[in-house]
């Protein structure tokens, strides 16, 4: 019973994220494209494609999540996508770069430390441990897909109402 509590607040927590990520991402497209810009990790040929694309597959995922469809394939999705950031967050500070990144809008030069970097890299660690906790628990009261669905918050799972 605890354990589906734990995967729905995941479940929702981590939908949160990458709505509100999308959301901001999506409503500020030029600052995203500064944002993904700042980086200098991509060509300038992919830099556009790159920031138009990042908000639409944010909400995406956070949507999945939201609804509970295909959760163990999105959280997976999810923390692919938490690694790579996590890894451009690295790129640019083992760099020595000053940017904000961008995660919730916003982005570009910016007058930052090596904690800021700390925090931006902790706090996307633990969007990867929900990642990692719906992998591993995906079934939640309340998703719609076949898959992803437990039993009721009663305790009583699928199992035990066909009986």
């Amino acid at each position: 019973m605890w354990r589906q509590w734990i995967s729905v607040v995941a479940r929702v927590g981590l939908a949160a994220v990458w709505l509100v990520s999308g959301g901001l991402k999506a409503v500020d497209p030029t600052q995203t494209i500064v944002a993904v810009r700042a980086y200098r990790l991509l060509s300038e040929d992919w830099v556009r494609p790159v920031a138009n694309a990042l908000p639409f597959l944010e909400i995406g995922l956070g949507l999945f999540l939201l609804i509970g469809l295909g959760v163990r394939v999105v959280a997976s999705l999810s923390a692919v996508v938490l690694l790579v950031l996590i890894s451009v967050i690295v790129s640019v500070w083992a760099r020595g770069m000053s940017i904000d990144c961008g995660c919730f809008g916003g982005g570009g030069a910016a007058d930052v430390d090596a904690w800021d970097y700390v925090r931006e890299i902790a706090r996307d660690l633990g969007f990867m441990v929900l990642a990692g906790w719906l992998i591993a628990f995906p079934r939640t009261p309340g998703a719609l897909g076949p898959r992803s669905r437990s039993g009721t918050f009663s305790g009583r799972t699928q199992s035990d109402m066909a009986q």
